[in-house]
Protein backbone atom coordinates (compact mmCIF):
# COMPACT_ATOMS: atom_id res chain seq x y z
CA UNK A 1 0.00 0.00 0.00
CA UNK A 2 1.51 3.14 -0.87
CA UNK A 3 1.89 6.29 1.87
CA UNK A 4 -1.00 7.84 0.59
CA UNK A 5 -3.29 5.28 0.81
CA UNK A 6 -1.90 4.54 4.33
CA UNK A 7 -2.53 7.86 5.47
CA UNK A 8 -5.80 8.17 3.86
CA UNK A 9 -7.05 4.70 5.25
CA UNK A 10 -5.25 5.47 8.63
CA UNK A 11 -5.01 8.80 9.70
CA UNK A 12 -3.36 8.16 12.75
CA UNK A 13 -0.09 6.89 10.78
CA UNK A 14 0.43 10.37 10.11
CA UNK A 15 1.21 10.97 13.91
CA UNK A 16 3.84 7.68 13.64
CA UNK A 17 5.75 9.52 11.32
CA UNK A 18 5.74 12.34 12.74
CA UNK A 19 6.92 10.89 16.43
CA UNK A 20 9.79 8.83 14.63
CA UNK A 21 11.15 12.01 12.63
CA UNK A 22 10.33 10.10 9.30
CA UNK A 23 9.14 13.50 6.99
CA UNK A 24 7.50 11.48 4.19
CA UNK A 25 6.62 14.32 2.20
CA UNK A 26 7.29 13.69 -1.49
CA UNK A 27 7.32 10.27 -0.92
CA UNK A 28 3.72 9.41 -0.65
CA UNK A 29 3.87 7.50 -4.05
CA UNK A 30 5.66 4.52 -2.68
CA UNK A 31 5.29 2.05 -0.18
CA UNK A 32 6.33 2.56 3.44
CA UNK A 33 9.07 -0.28 3.62
CA UNK A 34 10.60 1.40 0.22
CA UNK A 35 10.41 4.73 2.00
CA UNK A 36 12.53 2.73 4.83
CA UNK A 37 14.76 1.75 1.82
CA UNK A 38 15.66 4.92 0.59
CA UNK A 39 17.99 5.46 3.54
CA UNK A 40 22.21 5.69 2.38
CA UNK A 41 24.15 3.96 4.85
CA UNK A 42 25.48 6.90 5.94
CA UNK A 43 21.91 8.21 6.75
CA UNK A 44 20.92 4.96 8.69
CA UNK A 45 24.16 4.82 10.48
CA UNK A 46 24.22 8.85 11.36
CA UNK A 47 20.22 8.83 12.64
CA UNK A 48 20.55 5.37 14.30
CA UNK A 49 18.07 4.04 11.80
CA UNK A 50 16.35 0.17 12.05
CA UNK A 51 14.69 -0.18 9.56
CA UNK A 52 13.02 -3.70 10.46
CA UNK A 53 12.20 -2.20 14.16
CA UNK A 54 10.63 0.70 12.54
CA UNK A 55 8.61 -1.83 10.14
CA UNK A 56 7.88 -4.13 13.18
CA UNK A 57 6.53 -0.77 15.66
CA UNK A 58 4.47 0.38 12.24
CA UNK A 59 2.27 -3.01 12.12
CA UNK A 60 2.17 -2.88 16.05
CA UNK A 61 0.94 0.71 16.22
CA UNK A 62 -1.33 0.23 13.41
CA UNK A 63 -2.82 -2.72 15.32
CA UNK A 64 -2.95 -1.30 18.38
CA UNK A 65 -4.71 2.02 16.83
CA UNK A 66 -7.37 -0.56 15.54
CA UNK A 67 -7.71 -2.43 18.52
CA UNK A 68 -8.52 0.78 20.39
CA UNK A 69 -11.00 2.31 18.05
CA UNK A 70 -12.55 -0.75 18.02
CA UNK A 71 -12.08 -1.24 13.71
CA UNK A 72 -12.12 -4.47 12.79
CA UNK A 73 -9.91 -5.00 9.76
CA UNK A 74 -11.38 -8.19 8.38
CA UNK A 75 -14.88 -8.19 8.39
CA UNK A 76 -15.62 -11.06 6.00
CA UNK A 77 -17.43 -13.54 8.89
CA UNK A 78 -20.02 -15.65 7.17
CA UNK A 79 -20.96 -17.72 10.03
CA UNK A 80 -21.15 -18.62 13.57
CA UNK A 81 -21.06 -22.28 14.83
CA UNK A 82 -22.49 -23.09 18.53
CA UNK A 83 -20.73 -26.40 19.46
CA UNK A 84 -23.02 -28.30 21.84
CA UNK A 85 -22.11 -28.66 25.76
CA UNK A 86 -24.31 -29.36 28.97
CA UNK A 87 -27.30 -28.29 30.71
CA UNK A 88 -27.36 -27.41 34.13
CA UNK A 89 -27.57 -31.38 35.18
CA UNK A 90 -24.30 -31.66 32.82
CA UNK A 91 -26.46 -33.84 30.41
CA UNK A 92 -25.43 -33.42 26.49
CA UNK A 93 -27.23 -31.02 24.83
CA UNK A 94 -29.39 -32.21 22.20
CA UNK A 95 -27.79 -31.56 18.90
CA UNK A 96 -24.48 -31.48 18.04
CA UNK A 97 -23.86 -28.04 15.90
CA UNK A 98 -25.44 -25.28 14.87
CA UNK A 99 -24.14 -22.80 12.26
CA UNK A 100 -25.82 -19.45 11.68
CA UNK A 101 -25.22 -17.77 8.43
CA UNK A 102 -24.82 -14.03 7.54
CA UNK A 103 -28.49 -12.26 7.33
CA UNK A 104 -30.46 -14.81 9.01
CA UNK A 105 -32.40 -14.15 12.47
CA UNK A 106 -32.34 -16.79 14.49
CA UNK A 107 -34.65 -16.53 18.02
CA UNK A 108 -34.11 -17.66 21.21
CA UNK A 109 -36.97 -19.00 23.14
CA UNK A 110 -37.55 -20.66 26.56
CA UNK A 111 -39.19 -20.12 30.35
CA UNK A 112 -37.66 -16.93 32.07
CA UNK A 113 -34.28 -18.58 33.98
CA UNK A 114 -34.17 -21.48 31.53
CA UNK A 115 -30.68 -19.96 30.10
CA UNK A 116 -31.69 -17.77 27.39
CA UNK A 117 -29.10 -14.77 28.53
CA UNK A 118 -26.33 -17.58 29.17
CA UNK A 119 -26.31 -18.60 25.42
CA UNK A 120 -26.14 -15.39 24.56
CA UNK A 121 -22.77 -14.43 27.02
CA UNK A 122 -21.21 -18.00 25.31
CA UNK A 123 -21.52 -16.17 22.10
CA UNK A 124 -20.95 -12.78 23.35
CA UNK A 125 -17.67 -13.98 24.71
CA UNK A 126 -16.55 -16.37 21.97
CA UNK A 127 -16.52 -19.21 24.42
CA UNK A 128 -14.30 -21.85 24.26
CA UNK A 129 -15.15 -25.21 26.20
CA UNK A 130 -14.27 -22.82 29.14
CA UNK A 131 -17.75 -21.59 30.73
CA UNK A 132 -20.17 -23.37 32.25
CA UNK A 133 -22.29 -25.19 29.14
CA UNK A 134 -19.11 -25.94 28.23
CA UNK A 135 -20.34 -24.92 24.93
CA UNK A 136 -17.40 -23.80 21.72
CA UNK A 137 -18.15 -21.48 19.24
CA UNK A 138 -17.09 -20.93 16.00
CA UNK A 139 -16.39 -18.38 13.35
CA UNK A 140 -16.38 -19.02 9.73
CA UNK A 141 -15.85 -22.28 11.26
CA UNK A 142 -12.92 -21.86 13.50
CA UNK A 143 -11.51 -21.43 16.73
CA UNK A 144 -11.93 -17.27 16.68
CA UNK A 145 -8.97 -15.10 17.46
CA UNK A 146 -8.10 -14.16 20.60
CA UNK A 147 -8.02 -10.73 19.83
CA UNK A 148 -11.90 -11.46 19.40
CA UNK A 149 -12.27 -12.97 22.43
CA UNK A 150 -10.56 -10.76 24.94
CA UNK A 151 -10.94 -7.32 23.03
CA UNK A 152 -11.84 -4.55 24.90
CA UNK A 153 -13.88 -3.21 22.30
CA UNK A 154 -15.64 -5.78 22.04
CA UNK A 155 -15.56 -5.77 18.13
CA UNK A 156 -16.96 -8.82 17.32
CA UNK A 157 -20.50 -9.04 18.91
CA UNK A 158 -22.80 -5.88 19.99
CA UNK A 159 -25.56 -6.86 22.39
CA UNK A 160 -28.64 -4.25 22.58
CA UNK A 161 -30.11 -5.10 26.46
CA UNK A 162 -33.19 -4.79 27.55
CA UNK A 163 -32.70 -1.41 29.65
CA UNK A 164 -30.88 1.30 27.49
CA UNK A 165 -30.12 4.49 29.42
CA UNK A 166 -27.80 7.51 28.63
CA UNK A 167 -25.78 9.51 31.21
CA UNK A 168 -23.25 11.81 29.04
CA UNK A 169 -24.72 15.05 28.76
CA UNK A 170 -24.74 14.88 24.59
CA UNK A 171 -27.16 15.66 22.00
CA UNK A 172 -28.36 13.15 19.51
CA UNK A 173 -25.98 14.61 17.10
CA UNK A 174 -23.26 14.48 19.50
CA UNK A 175 -23.06 10.91 20.21
CA UNK A 176 -23.56 9.67 16.85
CA UNK A 177 -20.88 12.00 15.42
CA UNK A 178 -18.44 10.98 18.24
CA UNK A 179 -19.24 7.16 17.36
CA UNK A 180 -18.52 8.09 14.02
CA UNK A 181 -15.20 9.34 14.19
CA UNK A 182 -14.29 7.11 16.29
CA UNK A 183 -14.72 4.73 13.42
CA UNK A 184 -13.54 7.19 10.83
CA UNK A 185 -16.12 6.90 8.32
CA UNK A 186 -16.49 8.92 5.34
CA UNK A 187 -19.11 11.10 4.65
CA UNK A 188 -20.13 11.54 8.63
CA UNK A 189 -23.19 13.71 7.47
CA UNK A 190 -24.30 11.26 5.45
CA UNK A 191 -24.30 8.39 8.08
CA UNK A 192 -25.53 10.27 11.02
CA UNK A 193 -28.37 11.63 8.60
CA UNK A 194 -28.98 7.55 7.70
CA UNK A 195 -28.88 6.44 11.60
CA UNK A 196 -31.44 9.22 12.92
CA UNK A 197 -34.24 8.25 10.05
CA UNK A 198 -34.01 4.87 10.51
CA UNK A 199 -34.18 5.47 14.16
CA UNK A 200 -36.89 7.60 13.63
CA UNK A 201 -38.65 4.73 11.32
CA UNK A 202 -38.30 2.43 14.65
CA UNK A 203 -39.47 4.71 17.08
CA UNK A 204 -43.04 5.38 17.87
CA UNK A 205 -42.32 8.86 18.79
CA UNK A 206 -39.78 11.01 16.45
CA UNK A 207 -36.72 12.67 17.80
CA UNK A 208 -33.83 14.89 15.80
CA UNK A 209 -30.48 15.31 16.14
CA UNK A 210 -30.83 17.98 18.58
CA UNK A 211 -32.69 16.18 21.29
CA UNK A 212 -30.37 15.59 24.51
CA UNK A 213 -30.08 11.55 24.65
CA UNK A 214 -30.94 11.33 28.25
CA UNK A 215 -34.59 12.72 27.75
CA UNK A 216 -35.24 10.15 25.15
CA UNK A 217 -37.84 7.62 26.32
CA UNK A 218 -36.88 3.85 26.28
CA UNK A 219 -38.33 3.67 22.76
CA UNK A 220 -36.18 6.45 21.46
CA UNK A 221 -32.87 5.32 23.01
CA UNK A 222 -33.56 1.33 22.28
CA UNK A 223 -34.71 3.10 17.86
CA UNK A 224 -31.53 4.92 18.21
CA UNK A 225 -29.40 1.89 19.68
CA UNK A 226 -30.05 -0.16 17.29
CA UNK A 227 -29.93 1.91 14.09
CA UNK A 228 -26.11 3.03 15.19
CA UNK A 229 -25.42 -0.66 15.31
CA UNK A 230 -26.96 -1.81 12.33
CA UNK A 231 -25.41 1.17 10.33
CA UNK A 232 -22.15 1.93 12.40
CA UNK A 233 -20.83 -0.17 14.18
CA UNK A 234 -18.77 -3.03 12.28
CA UNK A 235 -19.76 -6.31 14.73
CA UNK A 236 -20.89 -8.81 12.36
CA UNK A 237 -23.06 -10.12 14.94
CA UNK A 238 -25.79 -8.60 17.35
CA UNK A 239 -27.69 -10.14 20.38
CA UNK A 240 -30.80 -9.15 21.17
CA UNK A 241 -32.53 -9.80 24.59
CA UNK A 242 -36.13 -9.23 24.84
CA UNK A 243 -36.66 -6.66 21.68
CA UNK A 244 -40.56 -6.68 22.56
CA UNK A 245 -40.03 -4.58 25.51
CA UNK A 246 -38.47 -1.96 23.51
CA UNK A 247 -41.46 0.22 22.23
CA UNK A 248 -40.00 -0.19 18.82
CA UNK A 249 -41.56 -1.08 15.34
CA UNK A 250 -39.87 -4.81 15.95
CA UNK A 251 -40.16 -5.95 12.23
CA UNK A 252 -38.48 -3.01 11.53
CA UNK A 253 -35.62 -3.44 13.38
CA UNK A 254 -34.85 -7.06 12.64
CA UNK A 255 -34.93 -6.00 8.58
CA UNK A 256 -32.77 -3.46 9.65
CA UNK A 257 -30.25 -5.41 11.06
CA UNK A 258 -30.35 -8.08 8.29
CA UNK A 259 -30.20 -5.45 5.56
CA UNK A 260 -26.96 -4.57 6.82
CA UNK A 261 -26.08 -8.22 6.58
CA UNK A 262 -25.64 -8.68 10.33
CA UNK A 263 -25.82 -12.66 12.21
CA UNK A 264 -28.88 -11.91 14.49
CA UNK A 265 -29.76 -14.07 17.42
CA UNK A 266 -32.66 -13.13 19.80
CA UNK A 267 -34.18 -13.85 23.14
CA UNK A 268 -38.03 -13.47 22.56
CA UNK A 269 -40.89 -14.03 24.44
CA UNK A 270 -43.10 -12.70 21.58
CA UNK A 271 -44.73 -15.35 18.92
CA UNK A 272 -44.38 -12.84 16.13
CA UNK A 273 -40.66 -12.54 16.38
CA UNK A 274 -39.82 -16.01 16.77
CA UNK A 275 -41.80 -16.97 13.75
CA UNK A 276 -39.90 -14.33 11.93
CA UNK A 277 -36.81 -15.76 12.44
CA UNK A 278 -35.14 -18.60 10.44
CA UNK A 279 -35.06 -20.75 13.06
CA UNK A 280 -35.43 -20.69 17.29
CA UNK A 281 -33.55 -22.20 19.43
CA UNK A 282 -35.83 -23.65 22.48
CA UNK A 283 -33.77 -23.40 25.71
CA UNK A 284 -34.78 -26.30 28.62
CA UNK A 285 -32.80 -26.84 32.09
CA UNK A 286 -30.52 -23.91 31.29
CA UNK A 287 -29.29 -26.48 27.57
CA UNK A 288 -30.60 -26.19 24.21
CA UNK A 289 -33.21 -28.93 23.83
CA UNK A 290 -34.24 -27.99 20.32
CA UNK A 291 -33.29 -26.03 16.97
CA UNK A 292 -36.93 -25.89 15.26
CA UNK A 293 -36.63 -24.42 11.67
CA UNK A 294 -39.75 -22.24 10.81
CA UNK A 295 -42.18 -24.26 8.11
CA UNK A 296 -44.83 -22.71 5.72
CA UNK A 297 -47.24 -23.68 8.29
CA UNK A 298 -45.98 -21.72 11.15
CA UNK A 299 -45.40 -18.57 8.05
CA UNK A 300 -49.08 -18.68 7.89
CA UNK A 301 -49.40 -18.23 11.03
CA UNK A 302 -47.11 -15.75 11.80
CA UNK A 303 -49.80 -13.79 8.68
CA UNK A 304 -51.85 -13.82 11.00
CA UNK A 305 -50.58 -12.71 14.00
CA UNK A 306 -49.24 -9.57 12.12
CA UNK A 307 -52.89 -8.83 11.56
CA UNK A 308 -53.88 -9.28 15.34
CA UNK A 309 -50.91 -7.27 16.30
CA UNK A 310 -51.48 -4.29 13.88
CA UNK A 311 -55.21 -4.22 15.34
CA UNK A 312 -53.70 -3.84 19.08
CA UNK A 313 -51.41 -0.98 17.57
CA UNK A 314 -53.98 0.76 16.11
CA UNK A 315 -55.91 0.78 19.36
CA UNK A 316 -52.58 1.92 21.48
CA UNK A 317 -52.15 4.34 19.47
CA UNK A 318 -55.99 5.88 19.26
CA UNK A 319 -55.76 5.30 23.20
CA UNK A 320 -52.65 7.43 23.39
CA UNK A 321 -54.86 10.17 21.54
CA UNK A 322 -57.02 9.66 24.01
CA UNK A 323 -59.95 8.69 21.37
CA UNK A 324 -62.49 6.42 22.07
CA UNK A 325 -61.87 3.20 20.88
CA UNK A 326 -63.77 1.41 18.47
CA UNK A 327 -64.18 -2.05 16.76
CA UNK A 328 -61.76 -2.81 14.29
CA UNK A 329 -62.82 -5.58 11.31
Amino acid sequence: MKIKNLESKYPFSISFFQNNNLNVEGYEEITFEQYLNHFTEEEIEEWAIDIEKLKDDFVAYINEMLEFLGIVEDDNIESLTIVAGKNKYGERENFETLTIRKSEIVSIVGPTGSGKSRLLADIEWAANNDTPTGRTILINGEIPDKKWRFSSSNKLVAQLSQNMNFVMDLTVREFIELHAKSRMVEKEEEVIRRIIDAANNLAGEQFNLDTPITSLSGGQSRALMIADTAILSTSPIVLIDEIENAGIDRKKALNLLVNEEKIVLMATHDPILALMADKRIVIKNGGIDKIIETNNEEKGMLAELEKMDEIISTLRANLRKGEILKKIN
